[in-house]
């Protein structure tokens, strides 16, 4: 391409303490860590971080406290590439934090904090022109900002990508009408359209509500998308791996998928790229430091559909 794409990330930033531990607690006591790390994270956050790596000019939009945790955070993205003058620091209000067990087949545990005053609706963009970036990408972790950012990216006829994932039914009834491209996470399907549809089903419950194109991620089990032309939903696999470390695998594909949606590839394409780069990041414990570059994901991609190579 003649220039990188530019992303703008909307919404949490996270100090993550990552605890990795043989299996999940069933009850109460205490556990010891094989091994541990604390990084600057976030569903927006990492997704930033994945889409730089894989070649994108990226800005993040979140919010943070003034207190030295805020500090960190920022010092840290910026050491990744990422653009972080949009970053909001509010007076008084903590950071957010989580706790996170990572058990020895790569599922997690997460348990996050966000201080409501840090995370209060804002008044208006941070930036005066939405059309100098090539897509945007939003979470439901800061609805607000979510909201505006969405709306301007798509009243600018740019991506206005939506990661649904676990939230209150009412945030992501706010925010699903704004977006033009939705991709949720099982367990956002499920609270959008009940927990007895199968993926498949759901994806396409969930496209009957809006008119956005809409795919439903479902890890090892692949990706369903709503293929409007055809009337039915479609699947893409995910490729095969033994997986050490789930988290941030969903924020990397979102990351990915803003990425291929920006530099104008063919949807199907855009979520074979996105699941590439997923399992990839799955294949390395450490949250979103396991994200891929772009020439590991293009030979997964090759690997795993080798009439795309």
């Amino acid at each position: 391409m003649a220039r990188p794409v530019k992303l703008l990330s909307v919404g949490a930033l996270t100090l993550d303490t990552i605890l990795r531990v043989d299996t999940l607690p069933h009850h109460q006591g205490k556990f010891i860590a094989s091994d541990g790390i604390q990084i600057a994270s976030g569903m927006a956050t990492s997704a930033a971080c994945a889409a730089h790596r894989l070649g994108a000019e990226v800005s993040l939009w979140a919010s943070a406290g003034d207190d030295p945790v805020g500090a960190q955070l920022i010092a840290e993205i910026e050491a990744e590439g990422v653009d972080c003058s949009h970053v909001r620091r509010v007076s008084g209000a903590r950071s957010a934090l989580a706790s996170i067990l990572v058990d020895a087949h790569g599922e997690r545990i997460i348990v996050p904090f966000y201080d409501t005053r840090a995370q209060a609706d804002p008044e208006a963009l941070p930036f005066t022109d939405v059309t100098t970036f090539d897509a945007v990408l939003a979470d439901v972790r800061w609805p607000g900002a979510a909201a505006l950012a969405l709306k301007a990216a798509r009243a600018a006829g740019r991506p206005a990508i939506l990661d649904a994932d676990t939230a209150p039914l009412a945030v992501l009834e706010q925010l699903l009408p704004l977006a033009s491209h939705i991709v949720a996470s099982e367990p956002a399907v499920r609270i959008i359209c009940g927990h007895a549809l199968d993926l498949e089903t759901a994806c396409t419950d969930l496209a009957s509500r809006t008119d956005a194109f809409v795919a439903v991620t479902g890890g090892a089990a692949g990706t369903w998308w709503l293929d409007r032309s055809a009337g039915s939903a479609r699947h893409v696999e995910a490729p095969r791996i033994k997986a050490v470390d789930t988290l941030a695998a969903g924020d990397v594909f979102h990351g990915a998928f803003a990425v291929g949606l920006a530099e104008a590839m063919p949807v199907e394409q855009a979520l074979r790229f996105a699941s590439a780069a997923a399992a990839l990041k799955c294949l390395r414990f450490g949250g979103r430091l396991g994200a891929p570059d772009r020439a590991e994901t293009l030979a997964m991609m090759a690997a795993t559909w080798p009439e795309t190579a």
